[in-house]
């Protein structure tokens, strides 16, 4: 895995400095994040199954995509591209709303994040990168909640948080 830097911010979102980002996940250090959700005309949400290989939360449904924007990248610019290099999905984002949270994995690594929920629109199916991603779905919204809430084991920790906060924006 290549080393990359995450921005360290305080509660307001002012960047501090930066982290290589395994480092800001093993210290549990706050830093800005982002979380995509895609939606179809049917209102149907993009899931993704995180790629096997990933160093937490392999194989478990997460939202359309996430990650971290680089050092001077806006949080739109990131986003976008991060989306077509996971998803091949190239659409325009707006920000929907953002909020901290902070999870802790079996593994040790902690993600306390500044997370930026970002929000698109999109039709086609998506081209993955299989180097990230094993899977892909469609689904109704509402089925999802009730499916979070009878299957949370095959869920990512931050998707359900983040989830819960993005349906009641929508509603």
């Amino acid at each position: 895995m290549l080393s990359e830097n995450v921005i360290l911010v305080d509660k307001n979102d002012n960047q501090l400095g930066l982290m290589e980002k395994i480092e800001a996940h093993k210290k549990a250090i706050l830093h800005r994040a982002f979380s995509i959700f895609i939606l179809n005309e049917n209102n149907e949400l993009l899931l993704q199954k995180r790629g096997l290989n990933k160093y937490h939360s392999p194989g478990l449904w997460t939202n359309t995509c996430c990650s971290h924007p680089r050092n001077g990248e806006d949080v739109l610019e990131a986003g976008i591209r991060r989306l077509k290099e996971e998803m091949g999905i190239v659409t325009k984002l707006q920000a929907l709303l953002s909020f901290i949270y902070k999870a802790e994995f079996d593994n040790g690594l902690t993600e306390h994040e500044f997370d930026h929920v970002l929000i698109g629109k999109y039709n086609d199916d998506p081209i993955i990168n299989e180097l990230e991603v094993c899977d892909w779905k469609w689904i109704d919204l509402d089925l999802l909640r009730k499916d979070i809430l009878d299957n949370p084991e095959i869920y990512t920790v931050w998707f359900k948080i983040i989830f819960e906060k993005f349906y009641k924006n929508l509603k």
